[in-house]
């Protein structure tokens, strides 16, 4: 493998770990990215397809970090004794309830969805929700104005609209999407504060992005050299890096602004797809 090659798993690295956690669209932006690069690495469309997601893994592991403390349920007591708290380990549950729709969808339909979102499909699928989800984003924003928020804080989330925000995940699994953007819009639908629907919006993002990508090292990882893990790994940790700084700058972001720049953002790369979709 030679610099140039080197340079654009780097490239697809950052773009995994900037846009993950953001409700652009990772899986879109690599996508499109790839397109451009035309990396030799992924000239394997199995691998490729495996690339994609595994490089999540990365970035996942920046948020269990950044919010261990706020996720780990164990504890110990003055006297050195392990306790469970349970105020988390009801997070946990909520958290688990909540992924197994879009989990059962997924492992269901998941070849369906990889066979029909595949080639030019995929790239006018992807122009197409950038843009339908930067309308709903500007919408949201402006209901949000009309309509306060009724849970301001995580643990006042109950179960059922756990259950309920997970639904919404299920959309994800249409390229250009965004896991975090479809999340967060259900949330905030079902009356969730901005801080609030990003915060449970990172939460599910580790199940999920777990389990996507354990599932796809299972189906082709048997398959790949050690110069592919080698790609797969140094993916992995510049998005590990990156969606590090990432997501302490939305949490950072969040409470001064909302997302009408993510909603504009969405709608203008859409367009930008669509022109070259249109001259090539």
């Amino acid at each position: 493998m030679n610099f140039f090659e080197f340079i654009k798993i780097v490239l697809l690295g950052m773009a995994e770990g900037i846009t993950e956690f953001l409700p652009v669209s990772s899986t879109g932006h690599l996508l499109l990215l790839e397109r451009l690069l035309n990396p030799s690495f992924l000239a394997d469309e199995d691998f490729a397809e495996l690339f994609t997601v595994v490089i999540q893994i990365g970035a996942v592991f920046a948020v269990v970090l950044i919010y261990f403390r706020q996720l780990w349920p164990l504890g110990l007591t003055g006297e050195k004794k392990i306790i469970i708290k349970g105020p988390k380990l009801y997070l946990w549950l909520k958290i688990g309830i909540a992924c197994i729709p879009s989990a059962l969808i997924g492992l269901l339909f998941d070849d369906a969805f990889d066979t029909f979102f595949h080639g030019k499909t995929s790239v006018i699928t992807v122009m197409i929700t950038l843009i339908l989800y930067g309308i709903v984003f500007l919408f949201i924003e402006r209901l949000q104005k009309d309509y306060p928020p009724r849970f301001n804080t995580i643990g006042s989330v109950p179960l059922k609209l756990a259950v309920y925000i997970g639904c919404f995940q299920i959309l994800a699994l249409i390229p250009g999407t965004s896991r975090a953007g479809v999340t967060i819009i259900g949330a905030m639908l079902l009356g969730a504060s901005r801080g609030v629907a990003t915060e449970f919006t990172f939460y599910l993002e580790i199940p999920t992005l777990f389990g996507a990508g354990l599932l796809k090292l299972l189906k082709y990882g048997y398959a790949i050299d050690g110069m592919q893990y080698a790609i797969l790994l140094t993916a992995m940790l510049v998005a590990f890096l990156v969606a590090f700084a990432t997501v302490n700058w939305i949490i950072d972001y969040i409470k001064k602004h909302d997302f009408r720049i993510f909603g504009f953002y969405r709608i203008g790369l859409g367009l930008l797809v669509l022109f070259v979709l249109l001259i090539t």
